[in-house]
């Protein structure tokens, strides 16, 4: 029997939108989702509690990071990531691909995998599709992915086709190296921008047959639109009995852009990267909390959000937080802002059931829009 089920429940009759939910061992998770990033097994500044008193329902951590601190023996023996962090929902493990792009400097790449000197230490790490297979099996999570080489945006077209077909094969040895049932390995479509590489990528990855599939690639230096074209062309190739998952994305705007176009998972360091900043995402658009506009200001951050730091803080006193640099306001804005993105993704799932999915996307685009 499989630890795993996605049932499609409602397709937008206005877009590709859909409404779905995907069982894994760990408890259901209702799509679209979009998951915080808790890179070293911490979603930065708050606790598994605090999580789901706003709705999260599932995270991720980082294979890469992980691998170097504490090691993923540590990890299995104190209980798996679930143990570890002391979260009971769902978890999704990154391969290390994205540090493949990310850390180009410090990595050197080639058939076999890929070598990176530690950022932390300079010491070698090196990651195969074999051995990111047995670290995300000792980590434990429920969903995770292959092994996969994330070119950047511009890159020439022959560095794409590599790429492209690198991971393939490496996606093939991922499925041939994993061994535990009670994790989902999804493949990962690379491609960059080109509508043929994306073809290719998703053609060869298909006949895998993996119980997911990842857009990678994307976020990584293209402009807004040329994502969402690259989505428009790329979606509709993968299979609609699985969850399509868009990888380190994005905006609020990006969230309901890729929603519109079928995605139903999504990842991002953006909430808790800009409440540590003091940029707080609000039904109103974007708001710089240590503007001098905010010093009297005794209305909630988000009028229309019952998150803890709405309900309880006004914006002079989130501004105040910040310009005396107290470590209380990146947590309560981080904490709004994952509030916020679980609220969108709530009612886009909502509007979905409703056959209002593209209403919705016009709607809140234009709002946000006036406001800017």
């Amino acid at each position: 029997m499989s630890h795993f089920e996605f049932e499609l429940e409602h397709t937008d009759s206005g877009s590709l939108a859909r409404a779905g939910i995907w069982t894994t061992p760990h408890g259901a998770v209702e799509t679209p989702c979009f998951m915080p990033v808790g890179t070293l097994a911490s979603v930065k500044g708050l606790t598994p509690g605090q999580l789901r008193q706003v709705g999260v329902q599932k995270v991720l951590a980082n294979t890469y990071h992980l691998a170097l601190r504490p090691g993923p023996e540590v990890v299995a023996d104190l209980g798996g990531l679930h143990g570890f962090m002391s979260w009971d929902g769902p978890i999704l493990t990154d391969s290390g691909g994205f540090q493949v792009f990310s850390l180009a400097k410090l990595r050197k790449l080639d058939e076999n995998g890929v070598k990176f000197r530690s950022h932390l230490d300079g010491s070698l790490l090196k990651l195969t599709p074999e051995s990111a297979m047995r670290i995300q099996e000792q980590l434990g999570a429920d969903c995770i992915m292959c092994l996969d080489e994330c070119p950047p945006a511009d890159a020439p077209r022959e560095q794409m086709l590599a790429a492209v077909d690198l991971t393939t094969r490496w996606a093939r040895r991922c499925r041939d190296a994993h061994q535990r049932d009670d994790q989902a390995l999804f493949g990962i479509v690379q491609g960059g921008i080109d509508r043929e590489m994306r073809e290719r990528s998703a053609e060869a990855l298909l006949p895998i047959d993996f119980p997911g599939y990842a857009v990678g690639g994307l976020s990584v230096g293209e402009a807004p639109p040329q994502m969402y074209e690259t989505l428009d062309f790329t979606v509709p190739i993968l299979p609609e009995d699985r969850p399509r998952y868009l990888m380190g994305v994005g905006t609020p705007t990006d969230l309901i852009e890729g929603v519109s176009r079928g995605i139903d998972l999504f990842d991002c360091v953006m909430p808790t990267r800009n409440g540590r900043n003091a940029l707080a995402f609000t039904s109103l658009g974007k708001l710089r909390i240590r503007n001098e506009q905010f010093k009297l200001d005794e209305s909630p951050l988000d009028p229309e959000c019952e998150c803890p730091t709405c309900t309880q803080f006004t914006r002079a006193y989130l501004r105040h937080l910040f310009m005396v640099k107290e470590m209380l306001g990146p947590i309560l804005l981080s904490w709004h802002n994952i509030a916020f993105y679980q609220k969108l993704m709530r009612d886009m799932r909502q509007a979905i059931r409703e056959d209002r999915g593209a209403e919705f996307r016009s709607v809140q685009l234009a709002r946000w829009n006036a406001s800017s």
